[in-house]
């Protein structure tokens, strides 16, 4: 009878005990999860999707800017372009105009030097035409003492 006893101890708190608590512990874990979801995780996924729309939202504006900001940096580059183009075509042309300009002025001094140089060619020539006649003066002069010298002590003998 011991025997009897400890099989009948033994098979009523097995592992695979299938009574009523079997049932009962499911139905009380479908009704924990409910709970759960209506009390903890419904605000819970409310405020995830939330976020996840913030995100999405805050997403698409920072493409948005950042097409903006594409578009900006092109239109600066094309006007920086633009601008060194143009400083360039400015510099060009002041070069131009300043060789020009230099040009203009060494053809100044060169027809100056060159009137200078013919005023002077010119004065030198009256001045030599001056001196010629002067010279001729006092070389008749002369001529006309000297011949007198000799022709005088000639009329006298």
């Amino acid at each position: 009878m011991l025997n009897f006893s400890l099989l009948i101890v033994e098979s009523e708190g097995g592992l695979f005990d299938f009574d009523a608590t079997l049932p009962f512990m499911a139905i009380q874990i479908i009704l924990l999860t409910v709970l759960l979801n209506l009390v903890f995780y419904s605000p819970i996924i409310g405020i995830l999707d939330q976020r996840s729309e913030s995100i999405r939202t805050k997403l698409k504006e920072a493409s948005q800017m950042l097409l903006k900001a594409e578009e900006l940096t092109e239109q600066y580059e094309i006007q920086l372009l633009e601008a060194r183009q143009q400083s360039q075509e400015i510099i060009l042309k002041s070069r131009k105009e300043s060789q020009e300009l230099v040009a203009l002025e060494i053809r100044q001094a060169q027809d100056n030097a060159e009137e200078l140089i013919e005023e002077t060619t010119k004065q030198l020539q009256i001045q030599k035409v001056q001196a010629l006649a002067t010279l001729e003066n006092q070389v008749d002069i002369l001529s006309t003492a000297i011949m007198k010298k000799i022709l005088k002590p000639q009329v006298i003998s």
